[in-house]
């Protein structure tokens, strides 16, 4: 059973038509045509000694990474496909809500950004209600768009935006005490080739390069070792190696600001965090699909073997909605308990290739013994 959020449910727009956008790829493209302009540079060497006739030009290893670098992104321009699928799971009510906006700055009126486009993905995953949940849902794309930052320095727009939505919801709270919860939240955005990932709290992505699974976020739960140090600089505990302060899943989240000792009002603070971490990559040819799916998914699948499970999906039916649909119905199966959401984004029109496997030669040879043994026995 598709389980939709009854609020509010965003159109998945497609974005194949999509530009180059210069504020991360482009400057690779400038920096190489910078380089391709530029004289040899050469490294220090004896070749002063070479005849002149011949002059060589020597190739630094940092030229060399560079020129690979571009060489292996080619030509290569993405095209979006977005499916997205909850389900209730064994929870007595829905806590999970999603986004997918193919064209951020269209959707809300951001007029700045001409023909070229920018996509939103997330996945946001309540607990104690799905108040939190829906209000970063419903806000914080819009606040990433207005940041007067946005687009061209887009990290610290969405760290600041993830910020600036946790402190309204505090406010809310404070005037309604019945929106008191608390969420995880994580976005993907895509602008040209490149993808950038911001996540607080433990919802996970994963990226299929050639079939091989790059976990684009870390998990925020108490038992990581980095977690644990910066909850106790901040005055908070952790209680055996699974709850924040004795309260906690997830040391990263928007909201719980009723909780109390988990966050300062006044920003001071505190051992939960609404800060995200981010990881920015660029999109290459052989980069297939972006899985971003809610907790409840990563409890019965490994990263590796989502993206194993949705690659076969996509291969048979090519169609990314219902290969969402699977990989939750899937999840049931397994005996998932959790609310279950997942949003699959494609970078190609066509399914992803088959993989060949190339078997290792086995060189066979017989030992002496052996075949003076045969010798004898056909000899009899």
């Amino acid at each position: 059973m598709c389980v939709q959020d009854g609020e509010q449910e965003m159109e998945n727009l497609d974005s194949s038509n999509s530009k180059p956008w210069p504020s991360h790829c482009e400057i690779l493209h400038t920096q190489m045509d910078h380089f391709n302009k530029q004289p040899p540079v050469m490294c220090p060497t004896d070749q002063a000694n070479l005849p002149s006739s011949f002059p060589l030009e020597s190739i630094c290893e940092e030229n060399m990474a560079l020129e690979k670098r571009l060489n292996m992104l080619g030509d290569f321009m993405p095209e979006l496909r977005s499916g997205e699928w909850s389900d209730i799971g064994g929870r007595p009510r829905m806590e999970d809500t999603h986004v997918c906006i193919g064209n951020l700055a269209k959707t809300f009126g951001y007029d700045k950004l001409n023909e070229e486009i920018v996509s939103l993905y997330g996945v946001f995953d309540g607990h104690m209600g799905k108040a939190a949940a829906q209000y970063v849902r419903d806000h914080l794309p819009r606040v990433i768009v207005e940041d007067s930052d946005f687009p061209l320095e887009l990290e610290k727009v969405v760290v600041r935006s993830f910020k600036e939505v946790d402190a309204a919801f505090a406010k809310s709270c404070t005037l309604d005490t019945s929106l008191s919860s608390g969420t995880t939240a994580l976005t993907a955005m895509i602008f040209g080739r490149s993808l950038l990932v911001a996540n607080a709290g433990d919802c996970r992505a994963v990226l299929s390069r050639g079939g091989i699974a790059l976990e684009m976020s870390k998990d925020h739960r108490p038992c990581c070792p980095r977690e644990k140090d910066r909850i106790k600089s901040l005055g908070g505990f952790v209680v055996d190696d699974e709850y924040l302060n004795g309260l906690l899943g997830v040391t990263r989240a928007l909201g719980d600001w009723h909780l109390e000792g988990m966050k300062e009002v006044n920003g001071g603070g505190g051992p939960l965090s609404a800060e995200p971490e981010l990881k920015l990559v660029t999109l290459m040819k052989e980069d297939e699909f972006l899985i971003i799916g809610s907790d409840g998914i990563w409890e019965v699948f490994t990263s590796q073997n989502a993206i194993d499970f949705a690659r076969r999906r996509l291969q048979e039916l090519n169609n990314v909605k219902l290969c969402c649909k699977e990989v939750v119905e899937e999840a049931i199966k397994r005996g998932a308990t959790d609310n279950l959401t997942v949003v699959v984004v494609s970078f190609h029109m066509e399914p992803p290739p088959q993989l060949v496997v190339q078997k290792a030669r086995v060189r066979r040879s017989i030992f002496a013994e052996g075949l003076q043994n045969l010798k004898c026995l056909l000899e009899g």
